[in-house]
């Protein structure tokens, strides 16, 4: 592995992963890679469409490539190949190859989840309602469990879920 270990942070929308993730960042004196998504969304005015799937998640794990250069120690990322594959299944119901191949790369230290147990929010195009939130929280950590991936559920307000990751990360 590395000198730095890269850590997953993942979640359904409007469950405070981007906060979370900036908030460790600095914690630990380190880098994080935000939500290419957004970015997307929000230069082009519009939601993905299936075929935007691939390239979205190729440049969320390109930009993690580049920061994990940089990064001291810990990298932390708001959100990996896994999520955009799992809305993909959401919204189209099938993985493109290419996605799931690059889905399959789930090479993170650590894997934390974000519990949707926060108010939900609208925000613009991005989000969708308390119940899609939900649903994908459950889809998410079936996922996990049927990979045997190993996670962490993160749950409160931030400054808990910043002692929650501390007490596995260790201190800064």
């Amino acid at each position: 592995m590395s000198a730095v270990q890269r850590v997953a942070i993942l979640g359904a929308e409007s469950s405070g992963k981007s906060t979370l993730s900036e908030a460790l960042a600095r914690h630990y004196g380190t880098l994080w890679v935000p939500e290419y998504l957004r970015e997307f969304v929000d230069t082009l005015g519009r939601v993905p469409h299936e075929e935007d799937q691939y390239g979205i998640a190729l440049t969320q794990r390109g930009r993690e490539d580049a920061a994990a250069a940089q990064a001291n120690r810990l990298l932390f990322c708001d959100t990996t190949p896994l999520m955009t594959a799992l809305y993909s299944r959401v919204y189209w119901d099938r993985v493109d190859a290419q996605l799931a191949r690059l889905d399959a790369r789930h090479d993170y230290a650590w894997t934390f989840v974000t519990a949707p147990d926060t108010p939900w929010e609208p925000d613009g195009l991005q989000r969708e309602s308390e119940e899609v939130r939900q649903m994908v929280h459950r889809m998410l950590v079936e996922t996990l469990a049927a990979r045997g991936i190993a996670y962490t559920l993160l749950e409160g307000d931030l400054p808990y879920r910043m002692r929650q990751v501390e007490g596995l990360l260790g201190r800064a």
